[in-house]
């Protein structure tokens, strides 16, 4: 086995003739428990992504950088934790202005600069057309060409939706030109209360079909790798899926083909979108030398009332759900294929965030990163080529979308409030006098979380604190 490392070390630097091929696909809000690679006991059919985790290597201990999705999206693709900008809790909306900082360098704008075709096809949910600091709450205007989103920080192709299914304009933007907003819908309400699939009431463009956005998504990225695989020049694909997210749209063909309800169909027809692109890039005859990662943006929004009615646990076993600095939020699948480096049929108990792809992407290709670069990335390829590998991290941060943090270090994890600071009740919470006012678990014994030893380990839980502070400075 050649190794990564190995391969960026050699005389000269890498040769990118021989770069591999990239393909990341980001589900949203995907939780490990729907895999059958991560949980036999998935009431959701996902053979594509059971046979990635067959041909690759499978991370247990991965976690999203935010328990929501924009933070995320911006953690994976510029190696920096998002509360270091102006998002500090919450998501973008539709209309939102970009934030990724101009002239920040991407994994996309890194991968061009170094001879890849670059692509980006799905949910972008970064915002559209410059933020300008004196007008902060000024709003996107689709019209005409946008003069920031994917195209201006590294893709040479971008087809995308401004942000979720369920938040308007509903419409795609092709290179930073939106189709008009022609009509309006009045929204609905989610499956579980009687809904035909949550989506917000808001502007939409003509003929703009809810079913079809993944279906669109899957044969625009096909066609895309179809023809980026004529090319000499290695390729880039991001694909961010719109789903398993709300609303829950699964088309005819998936329709109860789960033991899931509307939401598990979903995650089968997610797993299907994956096939279709495994499919087209053993089309070009490259599948050998592409490296295939498929991850989520967080946990899924997969209720505990739901997991009882269908005795589908999303969550495999972890407390909470997305949106909570408990472990269901941020607790995300990872698999990794990389024919000959990642050995087949293995799992890694290394601790990796999903910001760190951007260092490992790098080590593969042999790009120094520099100092105002991917500040909150660090490598993991050698758990890629060797999974027994503990990896390099010892601290990871968490945030929930209240903007409530978490740090993991070692066997702990602080929480630096009381409650879950998302979708599980209680959110929040103030402690009685002499308490502590944060909550600490060893996720050696207790995974779960269900023991708070705060008032138990207060040096530990001292320590963690001056960390996470030390980490927030920096």
């Amino acid at each position: 086995m050649l190794g990564g490392l190995a391969f960026a070390a050699l005389a000269g630097g890498p040769d990118m003739a021989k770069a591999p091929n990239i393909v990341l696909i980001l589900a949203d809000d995907l939780g490990q428990g729907d895999l059958s690679s991560y949980n036999p006991a998935s009431k959701a059919p996902t053979p594509f992504t059971d046979q990635l985790a067959a041909d690759g290597v499978r991370f247990n201990d991965a976690h999203s950088p935010s328990a929501v999705c924009t933070p995320t999206r911006y953690g994976i693709l510029t190696g920096r934790y998002a509360f270091r900008t102006r998002m500090k809790s919450g998501v973008l909306w539709g209309k939102s202005k970009a934030l990724i900082e101009p002239g920040r360098e991407t994994m996309a704008s890194m991968l061009k600069s170094k001879g890849y075709q670059t692509a980006c096809i799905g949910k972008w949910h970064l915002g559209l057309d410059a933020f300008d600091a004196a007008k902060p709450d000024a709003s996107t205007e689709f019209e005409g060409f946008q003069i920031a989103g994917p195209h201006t920080v590294g893709f040479d192709y971008s087809y995308v939706i401004p942000a979720s299914l369920d938040i308007p304009p509903y419409t795609y933007v092709e290179n930073g030109h939106p189709e008009p907003l022609s009509d309006h819908t009045a929204g609905s309400r989610r499956r579980w209360d009687g809904g035909g699939g949550f989506w917000r009431e808001g502007q939409m463009s003509e003929g703009f079909d809810f079913y079809d956005c993944l279906p669109n998504f899957t044969r625009r990225s096909a066609k895309w790798v179809e023809e980026a695989g004529k090319s000499n020049d290695p390729f880039f694909l991001y694909m961010p899926l719109p789903a398993p997210h709300t609303p829950w749209m699964p088309t005819e063909e998936f329709q109860g083909k789960s033991e899931a309800s509307w939401y598990g169909d979903f995650v089968h027809q997610v797993d299907h979108t994956i096939g279709e692109i495994m499919k087209a890039v053993e089309a070009t005859g490259k599948a050998e030398d592409t490296i295939f990662i498929v991850t989520s943006d967080n946990g899924s929004h997969w209720r505990p009332q739901d997991v009882e009615k269908y005795d589908h646990d999303a969550h495999n076993g972890r407390r909470g759900m997305k949106a909570d600095a408990y472990e269901a939020g941020h607790r995300v699948p990872l698999i990794i294929r990389w024919p000959g480096e990642a050995p087949a049929g293995e799992a890694s108990d290394a601790l990796v965030g999903l910001n760190d792809i951007y260092a490992m992407v790098a080590d593969v290709i042999g790009h120094e990163i520099a100092a105002d670069e991917a500040e909150d990335s660090v490598s993991f390829l050698q758990a890629v080529n060797w999974p027994d590998n503990a990896g390099q991290r010892d601290h990871l941060i968490h945030h929930s979308v209240n903007g409530s943090f978490a740090i993991r270090m070692g066997r702990w994890k602080l929480i630096d409030t009381l409650g879950s600071g998302g979708f599980t009740e209680p959110r929040g919470g103030k402690a009685e006098p002499g308490q502590p006012e944060y909550q600490l678990f060893n996720m050696v014994t207790d995974e779960a979380e269900e023991n708070d030893v705060a008032k138990d380990w207060p040096t530990v839980a001292e320590n963690l604190l001056e960390k996470l502070a030390e980490v927030k400075r920096g």
